[in-house]
């Protein structure tokens, strides 16, 4: 081998590979020896320089060691197999196949290639790509490098240093550099290094009044981007908690999809841009989280020419990977019109062997987003048209458990140890293993293990199970993991009770993963504990009669379906059932319908959850009345029919009544009674408005009563069946009776005052403060109206004003309303506003007040504008994050209010002898009186204390032999603080340097005050007030300090200032005896 460079590489038990190098340029040839088994074959390319390899055998005898010569236009990649042999050890079972892989270049001669690409080979590398590969590396049976160990050999054509073709991942799946938690805090730390201000995740609960939850990193400078609000910093970073429920379904049957997850972004705001975002990008994805540059894929909007170019040029992507997309996949928009501008996404890929042809970025198989970067650069015109900003912004975000995934190399997000420790206590409580379960099972650890950790964050962010808006999402995941958890068959709590609440104990995990996304969860983690508990078995306790119930309308479906040769479908009245009487989220019915291919009628589900009347099959409900046992009347009845928007009174017919839960046939005087009616004027709440009050009279014969029922509330139970709540105030009210309703007519006027009052404020709202904002919640009671909407500051004395200005205007325009039923489509269509989280039928009904005012609702108004009279705010307050709360009066309401306001008023000017109109400048007037008066007051307690300090300054001793020392430690009985500091600063002065003063005294009850006072000769020995007078002041039951000369403390113990003094005029004296001697 004179001459040559050699390379041994010793494979197949003992047989050798040898690899030959020229050891000049002239050389233009190398040769290899090899033998090949005749079971090899040829495996992928590589897909880094696109070239293909070839797997010809000819002039390959499998019996002999065959020469092969390789010219330096050739590239070669020696990769490792698995040998078909089971028996072998993995060593002694690896098998070489070298395959050939022609030059990129196809048109260019040989001569015309070398003379670009000289043959200079001076170094070889061999690289093992994974000590062992992972499934996240390969998570497909497509690719073909899974669970495969390789060795690469290539020849680069250039005079160069040769780099290795693969920069693969090492293996740190149990190194703590990338654990969630590091992975979380080096992306923040890294952009803290870049000058960003590191920022804590917003809550689960936006400000933003447009969504529900916080469903991106960027939600919280949202108002920045918008140029609504200015910015606090020229750039942050931030780890944000996001919730998203669009696609539960998913969740647990593809790789990445959660309903929780943490999105890492890096913001600019108006300072650095694309060049700056796509470096830093780059360097976090190769160089902190060390991810191989071949493994990284980049799309790019179609017409973003800048990105592409700084990707090419200044980053080195090559432009195969860098891949052109459209307006739907990389243009991000905040609206009709406003900030928008292009994206650039940077891909991993799992299986580059794949190469670059027919590559589809969506293909999870291969790929997967993980981190997303938004250049907002333009401002979207009305007319569709793009003008640059004047200040660029970038929005950027990393999925945290996607980079977890890559890094950790698992084969999906749930087994990283962001996720996968939850999983491991739903498995133990459920008694399985997830490495060895089936992918029903696994599909269901996995959901678990997703809910639970939107769960415990949304309860800790305040968000409680219900039936509307964000507590409906918290208690639809809730519902979906406890029959997930039956479905395990997963019994009691994990601690012996059978019949306890598991979520609670798999909760316990997630709140100890807590620590780094959210400090608050674990000082929250008994209330959510016990609410998790309280929900889980409420919702057991009607679970299995859903399920049995569930199970034979679907079998009944299906045969059905069967026997008609029909596509098989469940019933919006099942469907509604099961969610009204057996808490079952009409999602859940939806899943378990399709499990067993069944759909659902949605349409008629909607129907009967806005309260319809149902056909005549289904004009008999099942009633649930809670009262103070708990139980359930079950009573066949029909829905109440409601006359209230036309009559207050009419006649009708008692068909059951209810004491303490019990059905009864009759009820005697001075009862509480639950009456259900046939028909009634009464309006039962619902909408925000409270119930109407009145009441039910029998009569008999010459219309002489022999009842009354005096009605205080009226409910709607299972929608459209009304119950009046009232106490029998005469005779005997017997079911079947016949009852003249009738409601309390002024009552029912003010609620519908402050009815239509509420639709005017809400008008008002959107116009002063901004359509964005949306109603949060209501009140309409008879003595005043309460309406809650999101924002995010307090309202400004000016808006309020503007705001009553407005509705009190339109109440002097005097406009006729108009209440219409129509198609729901058609209201929206025509601008209706609809209560967020409510549901809605096929038909609404529509309440307008002219050019003002459109919106769904079933409650009851006035008439005329006119009739509200005046409108007044008597309050503005927040009451939670984001979300505000206005309480007004108008009609009766306000005449009352404004009566007894100029009632205080009236007595106020009788008080101060003024006129009204005089009222505000003789009270500031008095109150200026009264401020010079007390500062007059405490002058003079101040001389007093400085007399009384001139008498007790004879009182003062020496201590000391080379330096006399004045001493003087007295009590001054009650003298306030600030005179007993005028005191001793009289002392210090009058004794003169060198003197030291402790005085106390005893203001008021239960208080001490302390001072101590030393001139520049007494600091000079290094004594200092401040911490001379901390200990006595201890001794007092408080504390306190101050400057080396100067010092005041205060206590709660006035019993012990004696011995504190006492104590204080020891230590002080030996103190300084000891130090001027």
């Amino acid at each position: 081998m004179g001459g040559l460079q050699h390379s041994l590489l010793s494979i197949n038990g003992g047989k050798s590979l040898i690899v030959l190098f020229p050891s000049s340029s002239s050389s233009s040839a190398t040769t290899f020896w090899f033998p090949k088994p005749a079971h090899s074959s040829a495996i992928s390319t590589d897909s880094e320089s696109h070239q293909f390899s070839s797997s010809s055998e000819s002039g390959m005898n499998p019996d002999n060691s065959k020469p092969l010569e390789i010219h330096s236009s050739d590239s070669f990649e020696i990769q490792k197999e698995k040998s078909p042999s089971k028996t072998q050890s993995p060593h002694s079972s690896d098998i070489f196949q070298i395959q050939e892989e022609k030059s990129p270049s196809k048109t260019q001669s040989p001569d015309l290639f070398a003379q670009q690409n000289p043959v200079s080979v001076t170094e070889c590398i061999v690289t093992r790509t994974l000590a062992r590969f992972s499934p996240s590396i390969s998570p497909s049976r497509h690719c073909l490098l899974k669970e495969a160990r390789s060795v690469q050999f290539r020849t680069r054509s250039t005079p160069a240093s040769v780099q290795p073709v693969t920069e693969e991942l090492e293996d740190k799946s149990k190194d703590s550099s990338v654990s969630g938690d590091s992975i979380r805090q080096r992306f923040l730390d890294f952009y803290a290094s870049r000058g960003h201000k590191i920022l804590p995740s917003s809550s689960l609960v936006p400000d933003d009044p447009t969504v529900l939850l916080t469903i991106a990193g960027m939600l919280q400078f949202k108002p920045i981007f918008l140029g609504k609000a200015p910015r606090q910093v020229p750039r942050a970073t931030t780890s944000q908690k996001c919730i998203r429920t669009n696609d539960v379904e998913n969740v647990g049957r593809t790789s990445r999809h959660h309903t929780f997850f943490e999105m890492l972004g890096n913001f600019s705001f108006g300072d650095y841009f694309k060049k700056e975002a796509i470096k830093w990008a780059w360097e976090l994805s190769t160089k902190e989280y060390g991810l191989p540059a071949r493994r990284l894929w980049i799309s790019v909007y179609e017409d973003d020419d800048e990105a592409f170019e700084i990707w090419n040029k200044e980053i080195g992507v090559p432009v195969e990977r860098i891949l052109r997309m459209g307006e739907e996949d990389n243009f991000w928009t905040s609206g009709v019109t406003g900030p928008c501008g292009p994206c650039s996404e940077i891909y991993y890929d799992f299986c580059p062997e794949r190469g670059y042809s027919d590559v589809d970025l969506g293909d999870g198989t291969r790929f997967i987003e993980f981190y997303n970067l938004v250049f907002m650069q333009y401002n979207k015109k009305d007319d569709g048209s793009l003008e640059p900003l004047k200040q660029k912004n970038i929005d950027t975000g990393l999925g945290l458990e996607r980079m977890a995934r890559i890094l950790q190399k698992v084969p999906n997000n749930y087994e990283t140890d962001l996720i996968y420790p939850i999983i491991e206590k739903a498995s133990e409580l459920a008694n399985v293993s997830y490495a060895t379960a089936d992918d029903d099972t696994k599909l269901n650890l996995k959901i678990i293990g997703d809910h639970m950790r939107a769960i415990v964050y949304l309860v800790s962010d305040g968000v409680f199970p219900s039936n509307i808006g964000r507590g409906y999402i918290v208690r639809r995941l809730i519902r979906r993991a406890v029959r997930t958890g039956r479905l395990l068959g997963i019994k009691g709590d994990g601690r012996g009770d059978l019949e306890g609440a598991f979520l609670p104990s798999i909760a316990e995990k997630v709140i100890e993963l807590s620590t780094h996304i959210d400090s608050d969860v674990k000082g929250k983690a008994p209330r959510i504990l016990e609410e998790l508990k309280r929900e889980e078995l409420r919702f057991v306790q009607t679970l299995e009669r859903g399920e049995k119930l569930l199970d034979q309308m679907l079998a009944e479906a299906l045969l059905s379906a069967q026997e008609n040769g029909t596509v098989p479908c469940l019933s919006g009245k099942v469907a509604f059932l099961l969610y009204d009487t057996y808490g079952f989220p009409v999602e859940i019915t939806t899943e378990v319908a399709d499990e067993r291919g069944v759909s659902i009628d949605m349409n008629g589900f909607d129907i009967e959850m806005e309260n319809q009347r149902r056909q005549s099959q289904a004009a008999h409900n099942v009633v649930k009345l809670s009262v103070e046992n708990d139980s359930d009347l079950a009573e066949k009845i029909t829905d109440t029919e409601f006359l209230g928007y036309d009559s207050l009174s009419a006649k009708a017919v008692v068909e059951s009544l209810v004491v303490n839960g019990k059905s009864v046939i009759r009820v005697s005087e001075g009862s509480d009674v639950e009456v259900l009616l046939n028909r009634t004027p009464f309006y039962a709440e619902s909408g925000g408005q409270i119930g109407d009050h009145g009441f039910l009279y029998v009569t008999q014969g010459n219309e002489q009563q022999t009842a009354v029922v005096e009605i205080k509330d009226v409910q709607k139970s299972l929608g459209n069946i009304f119950v009046h709540k009232g106490t029998i105030r005469e005779g005997v009210l017997e079911v079947g009776k016949e009852v003249e309703a009738t409601v309390d007519p002024n009552l029912r006027q003010r609620a519908k005052v402050h009815h239509t009052a509420t639709h005017l404020l809400q008008a008002a709202l959107k116009k002063v403060i901004g359509q964005e904002t949306s109603q949060a919640g209501s009140l309409v009671a008879f003595e005043r109206l309460r309406f809650d909407f999101n924002f995010h500051r307090p309202l400004l004395d000016t808006e309020l004003e503007e705001i009553e200005g407005l509705i009190n205007g339109w109440i002097g325009d005097a406009t006729l309303l108009q209440t219409k039923v129509m198609p729901l489509t058609d209201a929206k269509n025509a601008g209706a506003i609809a209560m967020f989280g409510e549901k809605y039928g096929e038909q609404v009904r529509v309440v307008e007040v002219p050019g003002v005012s459109m919106e769904l609702c079933g409650g009851t108004h006035v008439s005329n504008t006119a009739e509200i009279r005046a409108f007044k705010i008597i309050s503005e307050q927040g009451i939670a994050s984001g979300v505000r709360r206005i309480e007004a009066v108008a009609g009766e309401s306000f005449i009352e209010y404004i009566n007894a306001r100029d009632s205080h008023m009236k007595h106020l000017c009788s008080t101060l002898k003024v006129k009204a109109e005089e009222v505000t400048t003789r009270v500031e007037n008095l109150i200026e009186e009264l401020r010079a008066a007390r500062n007059e007051v405490a002058a003079l307690r101040a001389k007093a204390a400085v007399y009384k300090a001139s008498i007790i300054s004879s009182k003062a001793f020496t201590v000391g032999t080379s330096k006399e020392i004045r001493v003087l430690v007295e009590c001054m009985d009650d003298i306030d603080a600030d005179s007993l500091k005028s005191a001793a600063e009289y002392l210090v002065d009058t004794l003169e340097d060198p003197a030291a003063v402790i005085l106390g005294s005893c203001p008021d009850e239960g208080k001490v005050s302390l001072v101590a006072a030393f001139t520049k000769g007494v600091v000079d020995l290094g004594i200092q007030a401040g911490k001379f007078i901390g200990p006595v002041a201890k001794l007092c039951g408080g504390g306190g300090g101050g400057r080396p000369n100067f010092a005041q403390a205060g206590g709660r113990k006035p019993e012990n200032l004696p011995s504190a003094l006492e104590k204080a005029r020891a230590d002080l004296v030996s103190i300084l005896s000891e130090k001027a001697s």
